[in-house]
């Protein structure tokens, strides 16, 4: 059953993440910015490169969301 656009619970899961997902990055870019260990700031900046990559994947995903 090939369907190539997601049904309406799977566009609002979608959404929801990508909205979860932006927040995350949000805080991780705003907490690196007054961090002063090196350390934490290597994670965080490890952290905020995955997040951008999630978010490109969700957002490829959510393109193929339903306009009905």
């Amino acid at each position: 059953m090939g369907h190539e656009s997601l049904g309406f619970h799977e566009t609002m899961d979608t959404h929801e993440m990508l909205n979860f997902k932006t927040a995350c990055l949000m805080k991780s870019k705003m907490i690196q910015g007054i961090c002063f260990d090196n350390d934490l700031k290597a994670l965080l900046e490890k952290d905020i490169k995955q997040s951008v990559k999630d978010l490109e994947e969700l957002q490829t995903l959510y393109k193929k969301a339903q306009t009905n």
